[in-house]
């Protein structure tokens, strides 16, 4: 199981719990609405959440995104 508290989008302080809050409070299912939105700013200063993780762990938004849509999260 991940983390919740992981930072996941250090540039906007944005942890896994945050992101998938966001995704599920705005019903965002694409990675271009999530990087667009201007309600939970994230991967929008930097490309390392959206690509490798911020420590290339692979830990990212992306991976967020789909946890989100399993239900994972």
């Amino acid at each position: 199981m991940i983390d919740l508290d992981m930072e996941i989008c250090v540039c906007n302080g944005l942890s896994v719990k945050d992101i998938a809050e966001c995704i599920k409070e705005n019903n965002f299912t694409t990675l271009d609405e999530l990087v667009e939105n201007e309600i939970c700013p994230m991967g929008d200063k930097c490309e390392s959440c959206r690509d490798e993780g911020y420590n290339d762990d692979g830990n990212n938004i992306p991976m967020v995104l789909e946890m989100v849509k399993k239900g994972e999260i």
